[in-house]
This record gives structure tokens, C-alpha cells and sequence, in this order.
């Protein structure tokens, strides 16, 4: 009997280390499985803000705390998230004249490439003015910016995506360096908000005529 208690208790003790050694193989398994915002898939529509780090020389300009920082930009959709921040004024004040806020605001997933002011500024100013001022202009380049689901950094390596607009935007690169279209720079990229992932690019994009 005293003998038959020993054995039953080492039977019952190995069970336990065996299911405590398949919990702990579980657990590697779904940590392996669940991948990193940084590692996030393509064009992945994660809808997770705070995925992954903001990345590029120009994230210096933004705001360490408050509406126009990371975190602050993190709650807010993506055409009132740009309005606090300091460097995207010229992009926030198209989008408005273009009637756009809504249609930003109230989508569920985007990806946004937002030139910042001296991005505009590299337009000569009566064709900016002639632009601002012509609705239907405006709305074809604006979109031709916005791509109806989030996108990661891995994703915009060999990117070949279909805008809003209509037409198709290519981009490239690696690492924390990636052009857009033919020559726009990503000076910081990957800041999230509430409904979109937001690149800020130092050239504004032509849509193709």
C-alpha cells in the first residue's frame, strides 16, 4: 500500500512537470507567433496605435508632451491629430479648403504621406495659390496622398499601392530611410494615430496627369 503511494505520487508529479513543460512550449509558440510592431506585415490594416517607434530626423520637431506629441497624436484621428502638429499647418489648412476633414477623420484605417510646410513651400507660390484655390485640384493631389489602410515600414520597401486618387503610388527603401513616389523623403515615419499610420515627407506628390 505505503509503496503503491509513492509510485502514484511520482506518476503525478511527472504529470505535472510535463504539463507545466507544454504550458511553457505554449507560451514561446504564441510570443513567436504574435509579431512586433516593427515587424508588423505589409499593409498590415492593425488598427493598434502605438505600433512600433516614430522614426526619421524631422520627429525632433514634435512636440515632447501635450496634442502635438506622439502620444497626443496617438488618440485622435488622423485630420485632427495633423492640426496639432506643428510642422503639417499648410496640409492641415488644404485639407480643410479640399473638405477632407470628415472624410479623414471618419475612415477607419488610412495611411497617410503628409508633407510638412517646406514641403509646400518648394512650390512656387501661384502655383500653390492657383491650387488652394481650385477644389476639385486640390482633392486629386490630396488623396492621391492617402492610401485606404495602414502600412507598415516593412511595407513601403518595394511599395506599389492605390491611392484614394485613383492612381498608384510606388515607394522604396529600408531601415529608416524610404522614398515615396519619385523624390519624397520619409523624415519621420510610423507616428500613429487613432485611424491611421502617418508618414511626414518633405516633398509634396504629384498625382500622375
Amino acid at each position: 500500500m505505503y509503496r503503491n503511494r509513492i509510485v502514484a505520487g511520482v506518476l503525478a508529479a511527472t504529470a505535472l512537470a510535463t504539463g507545466a513543460t507544454a504550458c511553457s512550449g505554449d507560451d514561446k509558440d504564441d510570443a513567436a507567433a504574435a509579431p512586433a510592431g516593427s515587424s508588423a506585415p505589409a499593409a498590415s490594416p492593425s488598427g493598434v496605435p502605438g505600433a512600433g517607434i516614430p522614426f526619421g530626423p524631422a520627429c525632433s520637431a514634435v512636440p515632447a508632451s501635450g496634442k502635438g506629441s506622439f502620444q497626443g497624436m496617438s488618440t485622435d484621428p488622423v485630420a485632427t491629430a495633423a492640426s496639432s502638429n506643428p510642422v503639417l499647418s499648410t496640409l492641415v489648412g488644404a485639407v480643410k479648403k479640399a473638405g477632407l476633414v470628415d472624410t479623414l477623420n471618419g475612415s477607419k484605417s488610412l495611411t497617410v504621406f503628409a508633407p510638412t510646410d517646406d514641403a509646400f513651400k518648394k512650390i512656387p507660390k501661384a502655383t500653390l495659390d492657383k491650387a488652394m484655390a481650385d477644389k476639385k485640384t486640390l482633392t486629386s493631389i490630396l488623396t492621391y496622398h492617402v492610401i485606404g489602410r495602414r502600412v507598415s515600414p516593412a511595407g513601403l520597401g518595394t511599395g506599389d499601392f492605390k491611392t484614394l486618387n485613383g492612381a498608384m503610388l510606388k515607394s522604396s527603401g529600408s531601415g529608416d530611410s524610404y522614398t515615396v513616389g519619385e523624390d519624397a523623403n520619409v523624415v519621420c515615419g510610423n507616428v500613429q494615430t487613432a485611424n491611421a499610420t502617418v508618414y511626414i515627407i518633405d516633398s509634396v506628390l504629384m498625382p500622375p496627369k
